[in-house]
């Protein structure tokens, strides 16, 4: 196999960045991860991954402008919307060119859409 996928995950809670780091770090995956829009911008801009994995609401903003911020300067890696908030809000989310949603907590779900947008992407 080669190089493990290199996955940015944005989410505010402490517990699921922990949990969703183990899990998908578990299965392969290397995940750096960040707790808000303005970490994610940063780490996004620095480059090298090969998925983003966000969640829909933080404290400095919303994951649909974290999206259309990445959007700006990365029109290709795969977005995954991961959150909580009802499917008619994700379904707008996804305007922002992004590849896909799971509802949290969706822990069988998740690495299956992570699988399908890194291959869509090839």
């Amino acid at each position: 196999m080669s190089e493990a996928p290199r996955i940015l995950f944005v989410d505010d809670h402490e517990d699921t960045r922990y949990l969703i780091t183990h899990l998908l770090g578990a299965q392969g995956y290397e995940v750096e991860a960040a707790e808000s829009v303005e970490e994610g911008l940063h780490l996004a801009r620095a480059g090298g991954f090969d998925l983003y994995l966000l969640d829909s609401r933080f404290a400095d903003g919303s994951g649909t402008e974290l999206c259309e911020g990445i959007r700006e300067f990365d029109k290709t890696t795969p977005i995954v919307f991961y959150s909580g908030d009802h499917p008619s809000r994700l379904k707008k989310a996804l305007d922002c060119d992004a590849q896909g949603f799971v509802l949290k907590p969706g822990l069988d779900a998740l690495p299956r859409e992570l699988e399908r947008a890194l291959a869509a992407s090839v």
